[in-house]
């Protein structure tokens, strides 16, 4: 029998005095509720009742047993109380990982205007460039671009898509020219992500169709950021998510390169782990994020990051 009903009943009899009544408020029969007190006198190797014909009344060991369990109950009661309440409310440390460049730039935002609408929510946001385990590392959610998330008891949804630009400094095309077909990266220095995050061979495509080339690396590094301070270094040809280099771009530090080419998309998710019920601050959050990107203007796209520049180039000759 269900140990924690028939300490329920047990309260219920020694309040009620008898039996009968402690059956009828918990909607049992009172061989039901006799059967319960037997079963839990047998677990606890003792009678807690004194059984007479007339009356029924605690023995000395289930007036102690009656005022623990009755303070366990409450407390219980409490407890259950405080956790309905936060699965209405969003409360509590709400643990984010994300990207560090795609965190850095583009998190912020979203994050003050969620703890503004829910003041009560405290984030934690961890900025990471490795593949997370939700469950294992105590995870609420987490921001994955593509591949970026590991195991399968997760779901994901899309916040929004992403692409890269190939780019290198002035100095670095300078030094070694530009390449005008994909084939030709392979007589450069490339800066390149580590396989498990670039996927392998990368593909880029125009209205002759879909070359595949796998460059040869001069620096692997698994930061973005890290691989645009060696483009803008003039170490390399670099290949970076476009919201990256947007700026460097319209500034000129960077050039962007192969622009002809298409490169394969890739999407922003936010995962959480699988789960039937979720507390109101994931919930929320995950709404949150996934409007907030519906309502922003998008990443930047190495097609506008492109052609704005050329915009700003025509803008400086014409000054």
């Amino acid at each position: 029998m269900d140990h924690l009903q028939s300490i329920k009943l047990f309260v219920k009899v020694a309040d009620f005095g008898s039996f009968s009544g402690a059956a009828n408020a918990m909607d049992i029969s009172r061989a039901v509720a006799t059967r319960h007190i037997a079963d839990l006198e047998g677990q606890l190797g003792t009678r807690l009742f004194n059984r007479t014909t007339r009356r029924l009344s605690l023995t000395e060991s289930g007036q102690v047993y009656l005022e623990r369990v009755r303070q366990i109950l409450m407390e219980l009661d409490d407890v259950e109380r405080m956790v309905m309440a936060r699965n209405r409310e969003p409360v509590g440390i709400l643990r984010i990982a994300a990207p560090v460049v795609f965190g850095l730039q583009n998190l912020a935002l979203a994050l003050h205007t969620y703890t503004q609408r829910y003041p009560k929510v405290v984030p934690d946001l961890t900025l990471v460039d490795r593949q997370v385990d939700l469950v294992a590392e105590r995870i609420d959610v987490a921001i994955v671009i593509t591949r970026q998330m590991s195991g399968t008891s997760a779901v994901a949804r899309r916040l929004t898509t992403g692409c890269m630009t190939v780019c290198a400094a002035p100095a670095y095309i300078e030094r070694h020219g530009k390449p005008t077909h994909p084939g030709h990266l392979d007589k450069h220095q490339c800066l390149s992500l580590p396989d498990e995050f670039r996927g392998g061979d990368l593909e880029f495509t125009n209205a002759a169709g879909t070359v595949q080339v796998c460059p040869p690396n001069a620096v692997i590094a698994n930061n973005t950021a890290v691989l645009r301070q060696f483009a803008l270094l003039g170490t390399g040809i670099a290949i970076l998510p476009s919201y990256l280099i947007h700026n460097d771009i319209l500034r000129g530090t960077l050039v962007p390169l192969l622009s002809d080419y298409k490169l394969p998309q890739f999407e922003i998710k936010v995962a959480y782990p699988a789960r039937s019920h979720l507390s109101a601050k994931v919930r929320t959050f995950i709404d949150h994020l996934i409007a907030y990107f519906a309502e922003s203007p998008g990443l930047p796209t190495s097609e506008n990051t492109v052609n704005n520049s050329k915009h700003m180039c025509l803008q400086l000759e014409a000054a």
